[in-house]
């Protein structure tokens, strides 16, 4: 079996787990292509950002197993994933990856409903009579 460099990245309920091999460039989720399993071109956008911003995007393959959230939230799950596992496998890629915000965790969630109202902050509508 091959040498791979793994991490794990999160976003709102979504967790990536991916691991780095040299390669020719493939991107796999799930078992899938990256462009089969990501629809939105925005998605793909942000999942590539750590590979383009570092220039390694031809020199990897990368693997993916993603769960839990939406697709946007897996997309920036797996974002930060890569992001860390480039990190690990070449340390140098690091202050380039800090500085873009690629290794930071978003920890932005769904705020939680409130009693008496109808989302977290909507409240019903004001009857007067």
């Amino acid at each position: 079996m091959t040498e791979y460099t793994e991490a794990v990245g999160r976003r709102k309920e979504a967790s990536a787990r991916v691991r780095l091999y040299p390669g020719t460039g493939e991107i796999i989720v799930n078992d899938k292509p990256v462009n089969e399993y990501f629809g939105r071109d925005l998605d793909q956008m942000i999942l590539r950002q750590p590979l383009v911003l570092t220039g390694t995007e031809g020199s990897l393959n990368v693997s993916v197993k993603v769960k839990g959230g939406g697709e946007s939230g897996q997309a920036a799950a797996l974002r930060m994933g890569l992001a860390r596992a480039l990190s690990l496998y070449d340390p140098n890629l690091r202050p380039v990856l800090k500085s873009a915000g690629l290794l930071a965790r978003d920890a932005r969630a769904k705020e939680r409903k409130k009693a008496g109202l109808k989302r977290a902050r909507k409240a019903p509508q004001y009857t007067k009579r």
